[in-house]
């Protein structure tokens, strides 16, 4: 029961110090509006293509949520020497490290749900299947969360950690089908798609949203979860090579 209640209070520290911020509020808003109205503007508004952009600026905003406010919360706590003082309380580190990723999943679901409600006014969305997007929706974020906490622990500045992102998110927008299928792509550049884990998030909201889906439901969520644990993992070795061995 401590355990649970160290990893509440973490959580409620991080949400009023970083994610409950009005700057932060304001911009998790205002950052995926941007992106659906400039595609959907694109778009034409149509009902259908708005539904194929859909999934694309869901996956998009989740995944520069979640990544952003890692790459601030944890790399500004490295530096200020606080985050060693949290590795030294008396609970699990994967535990601990949960508490502290657990807002940002947070959100980064809270940003996904911006485009979805501004589609429910463009398209009729009564045919999607939420049984298989909302689990998609909640493991993306937590892909995304894992991927930024890996990034925030392998650099010791902000604009490192930045950088750094910049580095996976924009390739993915064009490399994971968000926005085209990845048979467009040139042959080379295929296999590539398929080590990145929003490629896997990407396929089931197609999926839900379009029924376009290149592969069964199953598989995309034993991907997408494998990559889960993986990221989280890797990062965990990071912090104890780093910062308890």
């Amino acid at each position: 029961m401590k355990r649970w209640i160290a990893f509440w209070n973490i959580l409620l520290k991080d949400m009023r110090a970083y994610y409950l911020k009005p700057p932060n509020v304001s911009w998790g808003l205002i950052f995926p509006l941007a992106w659906t109205g400039m595609f959907f503007i694109k778009s034409g508004g149509s009902i259908e293509s708005v539904r194929s952009l859909l999934p694309g600026v869901v996956a998009v905003s989740i995944l520069f949520g979640t990544t952003s406010m890692l790459a601030v919360t944890v790399t500004f706590e490295k530096k200020g020497r606080s985050f060693d003082r949290l590795l030294l309380a008396p609970i699990p580190l994967e535990l601990l490290m949960l508490a502290k990723t657990a807002g940002a999943i947070l959100f980064g679901v809270a940003n996904a749900f911006v485009p979805i409600i501004l589609a429910f006014f463009l398209a009729d969305l009564s045919q999607a299947s939420w049984s298989a997007a909302i689990p998609a929706i909640v493991l993306i974020a937590v892909a995304s969360t894992f991927m930024g906490l890996f990034i925030a622990v392998s650099v010791s500045e902000v604009f490192e950690a930045q950088t750094f992102s910049n580095f996976f998110r924009f390739p993915m927008i064009f490399l994971c089908g968000l926005f085209f299928p990845i048979e467009r792509l040139p042959v080379f550049l295929r296999p590539l798609s398929y080590v990145l884990p929003l490629t896997y998030g990407a396929d089931i909201l197609h999926g839900a949203f379009n029924n376009h889906n290149a592969m069964p439901f199953p598989l995309a969520f034993s991907v997408l979860g494998a990559f889960c644990i993986a990221l989280f993992a890797w990062s965990l070795r990071n912090i104890k090579r780093k910062w308890i061995l």
